[in-house]
């Protein structure tokens, strides 16, 4: 199925396994509105979205906007979580285990209990925040700044945070599925990382672009990541991660570079988008890669495989956006 909206696409989401949704694309725009598959449309925001995760109960989608809102919106409605006015959200992250939503303005990182509303709180930073991440139980977020990256326990209102450094400006973190690494997209095109059990760096450059979009494969064991000409796959088998390890890459076409990647919930399959507006998918264990968007056009901005690993959807920067079948 393929959609022309008017804008451009900021997400592309699935509801997640075992929230009793069924697993339909929901598509968050740059006009401010929430596209369901279903063909509803509900505005959430007065200007643009400008970040979009599932909501933890796995109802719908919680949206940052450059109106200063936090906004739930499902297929019956938008509900406004948060408003800071004159203000911009653009960062964003939700936990299903625990509830929790945060989200970043400037240098401020909010924290919300979806299941308590009168829970609030905030942690204050130097310069401000560009990426969010929840660790994998929930309970502490990542904050990437200048200068580094913050753990925070998310609902402890006193505290100081353990600092990750690495000179430059970071604009994502990831947590690895185990939670013993945590990486970050710098605005160099460049990875930085840490093994969290005693901070040890890890330092992973050579990009031509940035690698602003990641994605773990095989149980943790792969990382794969945007930036290059095609999925750069790190190794993080092992205590050392991928620590003085050489990556490889899937699907390079000099023409072309990849936009985001995404992974099969098998663990054995990696898809991308490109800036050419195709999108592929590949098997690690094969050797090439399958167009399942062969026909270019505007670059690929969002990316998402449904939880049962049969639909890939897409979104790109002209508002083109569809789906593609993954069986087989």
């Amino acid at each position: 199925m393929n959609h022309s909206f008017d804008a451009y696409v900021a997400a592309a989401l699935f509801p997640p396994k075992g929230s009793g949704h069924q697993f339909e694309p929901i598509f968050a725009l740059g006009d401010g509105t929430v596209q369901f598959d279903s063909g509803d449309s509900v505005t959430a925001h007065d200007g643009a979205i400008l970040c979009a995760v599932v909501h933890p109960s796995g109802e719908g989608v919680v949206t940052g906007g450059d109106d200063g809102r936090l906004v739930w919106t499902r297929a019956s409605g938008a509900e406004e979580i948060a408003d800071l006015k004159g203000r911009w959200i653009d960062a964003l992250d939700a936990s299903a285990e625990t509830g929790l939503i945060a989200f970043a303005s400037g240098r401020d990182l909010h924290v919300r209990d979806s299941k308590d509303a009168a829970f609030s709180r905030l942690f204050k930073h130097e310069r401000s925040v560009a990426g969010l991440a929840f660790d994998p139980k929930g309970r502490r977020i990542a904050a990437a700044s200048y200068g580094g990256v913050q753990l925070w326990y998310a609902r402890i209102a006193e505290q100081k945070p353990q600092v990750l450094k690495w000179a430059g400006s970071h604009i994502g973190v990831v947590f690895s599925p185990d939670g013993r690494f945590l990486m970050s997209a710098m605005q160099e095109n460049a990875l930085h990382g840490w093994r969290l059990a005693d901070a040890k760096d890890l330092k992973m450059g050579g990009y031509p672009a940035k690698p602003k979009s990641a994605a773990f494969l095989s149980k943790g064991a792969l990382m794969a990541t945007s930036g290059a000409n095609g999925a750069v796959i790190w190794p993080f088998a092992g205590a050392n991660g991928p620590m003085g390890k050489e990556a490889v890459e899937i699907g390079a076409e000099e023409s072309a570079l990849v936009t985001l990647v995404a992974a099969h919930p098998t663990g054995a399959r990696v898809c991308a988008g490109l800036d050419d507006g195709r999108v592929w998918t590949a098997d690690l264990q094969g050797r090439g890669v399958t167009f399942l968007k062969a026909e270019k056009g505007a670059a690929i901005t969002a990316l998402a495989v449904s939880p049962d690993g049969e639909i890939l959807a897409w979104g790109a920067e002209d508002g083109a956006a569809g789906t593609a079948s993954l069986e087989g």
